[in-house]
Order: structure tokens, then sequence, then C-alpha cells
């Protein structure tokens, strides 16, 4: 509670004002908060802790595409974030040029769909590049054909199906390709006064260099926006990483093949002798039939075996492992 004046001290202080020794203005509490003006039709419902995190989220789906387009693309792809925002949707569709390349994606299992806006240029420098060419954009913007819309819907897919990875702290998406629109009118997905987030990656293609927008609604996150914030994703990263890392590696390990061959033995022959050599002939071995085999997982002898059948096919009894520095 503020300080109580008493009756002399309240006089003085009318003396002066009318006197104009004391500023009325000058007497404003410099510590009071300021009013700020709130929009009703642009409700903030993005906290700059929910765009730091959906940053994060793109900055490791950016890093996969760079890894994965290249493969189709066969050319050098680079991507970072460029930034993130929030608008209503209706200033991101109204800032969007025809023809657009704009693929609406249900964001399963959350309940309503995202957008994933290419630039012309980039669809145009993959489609070159995916046709042999050198990957360089039309000089001009025209509408893409049929067969040019089948390959950036393919590519498309590619990107979309990218983002289950970096969600996954948040969410196991199984998202959907609803259809790809080349024209922003036809891509109303939402109601023009929503809220959104929009996350904008710069891709390079080579020479080519565009944007990738990812436009996020408020509806389609609200679900899981408590989940949105970097306390939760690093405390569920870390745990993860204490409790999965281990086991996915090893899951990982035993899926690679490996070469295992079994050696009967070892002997040479003359050009001559070779050459000459017809069926029935018989090729010495430096090896005995009792003798035990050498196995081989890629160049290194890890077993010995004795050769053998099962169900009419060969097969050897690993009779003993050896060990590293055996």
């Amino acid at each position: 509670m503020g300080e109580v004046l008493s009756q002399n001290e309240i006089d003085n202080l009318l003396a002066a004002l009318s006197s104009g020794e004391i500023d009325a203005d000058e007497m404003n509490d410099s510590g009071d908060k300021q009013v700020k003006n709130y929009d009703f039709k642009r409700p903030t419902k993005f906290s700059k802790e929910h765009l730091r995190t959906l940053e994060i989220i793109y900055e490791h789906y950016g890093r996969l595409l760079s890894t994965s387009l290249p493969i189709y693309l066969r050319k050098n792809v680079q991507i970072s974030v460029a930034s993130s925002e929030t608008v209503i949707f209706s200033e991101f569709t109204n800032a969007l040029s025809n023809p657009v390349i704009l693929g609406i994606v249900n964001f399963q299992p959350l309940g309503g769909t995202i957008l994933i806006e290419l630039a012309a240029q980039l669809g145009y420098a993959m489609i070159d590049r995916m046709l042999g060419g050198a990957g360089e954009p039309l000089e001009k913007n025209r509408d893409f054909t049929e067969i040019e819309m089948t390959i950036i819907e393919r590519m498309m897919v590619v990107c979309m199906q990218l983002m289950r990875e970096p969600w996954k702290n948040v969410v196991d998406l199984n998202p959907v390709m609803e259809r790809i629109e080349t024209n922003s009118q036809f891509a109303q997905v939402i109601a023009p006064n929503d809220m959104i987030a929009i996350v904008t990656l710069n891709m390079k293609i080579g020479d080519v260099e565009g944007f990738m927008n990812i436009c996020l609604p408020f509806f389609t996150l609200e679900s899981v926006m408590d989940k949105l914030n970097t306390k939760y994703w690093y405390a569920t990263l870390q745990e993860k990483r204490e409790e999965d890392l281990e086991d996915r590696i090893e899951a990982l390990i035993r899926r690679v093949d490996v070469p295992i061959k079994a050696v009967l033995g070892h002997t040479r022959v003359s050009v001559n002798d070779f050459i000459n050599l017809q069926v029935g002939d018989i090729v010495r071995l430096n090896t005995d039939i009792e003798d035990d085999l050498e196995i081989y997982v890629g160049n290194i002898k890890k077993f010995t075996a004795l050769p053998g059948s099962s169900k009419d096919k060969y097969a050897v009894r690993v009779t003993s492992v050896i060990r590293e520095g055996e």
C-alpha cells in the first residue's frame, strides 16, 4: 500500500500544482505496468516457447531432408530453419502466388491437417533433376503438367514421411498426403481467422534456392500444445537416450547382413591345368577329410566347423569359436 499523506502535505501539493512548480505528468509512477492493446481477432495462442520448440523439431527435420533428398535428386541439398512466426490463416494464403505447390497433409492421429508449401522454382528444379536435367528452374513460371504433378507428389510424400522422426518425442505421427493443390483458393482447410504457426525452411538444391513453409494450425496442435516446450522436449529426449539408445543400436546392428564363407581348402594349379579342367576331374586341396573347415565372417576367421548337410542343402556344424588375438 502506498504512503498516506497528511492534510498539510495534500494542501502543499495542490498549491504547487496550481502554481506550476510541479507537472502532473511527472508525478506518474514509472513502476506502473504499461497497458497493452489486445487484438481479439488475433489471439496469441502460440507462445515464444512453442515457436522455439517447433524450430527445434524442424531443425531436425531439415537435417533429415538434407540427407534423404540427394538420394532422389543426385544433387547436394542444404536446408536450414529461416524463421518462425504466428499469423492468421488468411494472411498466409493471401501471400501465396500462383502456381503454388501446396501439400495438404492429414496429421494423424492429431485431429486436423497441416500444409507444406514448396516454392515453385524448387519444384521446377526437382522435376528437371528427376527427368535427367541439370536441375535448373524455369525462366517464367507456368502451370504444372500432369506428369510433373506426379513427380512433385512423389517428392512431397517423401518429405511428408520424414516428419515422423522429428515429432516422435511429442506424438507418434502417421501423416497421410490428402492432395496437392497448385491454387491457394482450393486449400481453405481452416477458417480464415484461425491462428497458425509458420516455420520457414531455407532450401538450396544445387544453385537453386527457395523456401519451404510448414503451416501448423493451432486447431491441429491443440491437443499436444502442453508438450511443445523445451523442458518437456529435453526431458523426454534424455529419458529415451538413457533407456532406448543401447537397445536401438543393438537392434540396428543385429539387422546388418554380413557375408559368411566356409573354406574347404586351398591349392595352386597352373593356368594350363585350369583351362583344361573337365567334369569329373579331381582337384587336390591342402586339407584332409577329417580336418575342420575355416569359417570367415567378412575377411576375418571366426569359427571352425565340420561339413555336412541339412534338408538336402550343404551345411556346416561349428566346432569352435576363434577369439580375437588367437
